[in-house]
């Protein structure tokens, strides 16, 4: 059983990189927050982005304290035992998580390597090991992600590797902080089948999402929370008899499941402004097979243009390549009569990535849009606050951005890419760890961004995004 009671949390400036839920340092995190998740319950936390569903985990798994320190009141319990003073190996062979952002958690740079390592870490014979393994690769279906480099997975691929190493550990509390962010609809439904066979175990689960539609039938109750309170608690009858008005007025997303590949939309009209692609070709070092090959493709100019695929289909490296981030990668761009090669592509888009933190680089916010903005701009400072404003991020203009939680970080680069003022706007899974009201506000935004004329490309597995804002699909 894990209990809370009456928990308050703020973060101190010693905790590395900020809050993660995006409160400023002075304010609390969480406040006056009790909560029991009793043994084999399945309980989902929930809320707008910020709310602290992130630090509740945190709590829970010990990483609050002994790795982001700052104030706790209140106290934490685990089987009935206080989790004060414990150190957080004495919790892993309990508490198993899987991150938001998987690459934070592997310690080996292959991927049979990592699904062992809690296992070994803890003295657990080489013969069970391996069995454990060959059981976890089975149920997951993941035989061709072994012995495959890390850092050669998709971000999808490396959250599927994160899931299996914590289900080879066998601990008896799961938790998962946005485990579907960046899954296919396959790989989502692979998860929702492994929750289902920890819930047959007994595990206790506690899952931390925006995208609720894959467990909403599995869970036993959920939470909602809002600036670090607990504003709502659904049972299971109420969460059943739920409607989807209600669920929007309590700011949650759909709890209707749909795959983003039959969503009905042509990739390319009658009447369209052609973009043509023409011999964009791309593979690894090392390898002969191409992860990008288009002889010919053409986009629609001035749409919204969905890019869809299974994990590892590289929907990600074609966005490097049509941006000319990929310096292997050749290859031509017309427009309007017009011919671009990789170097002038790097000057007509801008590509906000999917880890955002990889493309925020100054002090804080406001700085981050500043220097996106074109030299020729007659007001930067001006404008810059605007853009902030826009995207609902005025309040945190002098915030150091990687201080910032995971969805703010997302529309902070949005933010950088407005300011850019470029005429192709690439975006690789913008909603990843947006709630339904600012993905909402991220799709109002797109639908702004085409009616000025300009072109976006947005790789998602995001069905509610798609039909919000996107006018046309292509696969990969």
């Amino acid at each position: 059983m894990i209990e809370l009671k009456n928990v308050s949390f703020r973060y101190g400036s010693g905790s590395g990189s900020g809050s993660e839920d995006g409160r400023a340092q002075n304010e609390p995190s969480l406040t006056d927050v009790s909560l029991t998740v009793r043994d084999g319950e399945f309980l989902l936390l929930t809320g707008p982005s910020g709310c602290g569903k992130t630090t509740v985990l945190r709590l829970i798994n010990g990483l609050i304290p002994q790795f982001y320190p700052g104030e706790v009141t209140g106290e934490i319990r685990i089987d009935g035992e206080s989790t004060a003073g414990r150190e957080l190996y004495d919790l892993a062979p309990i508490v198993g998580t899987v991150f938001q952002n998987p690459r934070t958690q592997f310690y080996n740079v292959d991927t049979t390597g990592e699904l062992a390592f809690g296992c070994e870490n803890r003295g657990v014979p080489e013969e069970e090991i391996c069995s454990r393994i060959d059981e976890t690769v089975s149920r997951f279906r993941i035989e061709s992600l072994m012995d495959r480099s890390i850092f050669r997975l998709s971000d999808g691929e490396k959250q599927k590797i994160a899931c299996a190493s914590v289900d080879v550990s066998g601990p008896g509390i799961i938790l998962l902080d946005e485990p579907s962010a960046n899954l296919d609809h396959g790989a989502t439904l692979a998860l929702r089948e492994m929750i289902l066979r920890w819930r047959a175990e007994g595990k206790t689960i506690v899952a931390a999402e925006h995208r609720i539609a894959y467990l909403w039938d599995l869970i036993d109750r959920a939470v909602i929370l809002r600036d670090g309170r607990i504003v709502k608690e659904l049972s299971g009858a109420q969460k059943d008899g739920i409607t989807e008005g209600e669920l929007t007025a309590l700011g949650l997303r759909s709890r209707t499941m749909e795959d983003p590949a039959d969503i009905p939309l042509p990739s390319f009209r009658d009447g369209d402004e052609p973009i043509l692609l023409r011999d964009l070709r791309f593979a690894y070092p090392g390898t002969k097979k191409a992860v990008v090959e288009i002889r010919e493709m053409k986009l629609a100019a001035g749409e919204i243009t969905a890019v869809v695929g299974r994990n590892g289909a590289g929907k990600t490296t074609f966005l490097n390549c049509l941006c000319g981030l990929e310096g292997r990668c050749g290859g031509t761009l017309e427009m309007k009569g017009k011919r671009y090669d990789r170097r002038a592509r790097r000057k007509l888009c801008f590509m906000v990535m999917q880890d955002t933190g990889n493309q925020l680089f100054t002090e804080s916010a406001f700085d981050e849009v500043l220097i996106s903005l074109p030299k020729e701009e007659p007001e930067p400072e001006k404008r810059a606050k605007e853009l902030l404003a826009l995207l609902d991020l005025g309040d945190f203009a002098h915030r150091h951005p990687q201080s910032l939680s995971g969805g703010q970080k997302q529309r902070l680069a949005i933010a950088c890419a407005l300011a850019s003022g470029r005429k192709i706007l690439l975006f690789d899974e913008p909603t990843s760890g947006l709630d339904h009201g600012h993905m909402k506000e991220t799709a109002a935004l797109f639908e702004k961004l085409r009616n000025m004329g300009t072109t976006l490309l947005v790789v998602t597995h995001d069905s509610e995004l798609i039909r919000a804002c996107c006018t046309r699909k292509i696969g990969i």
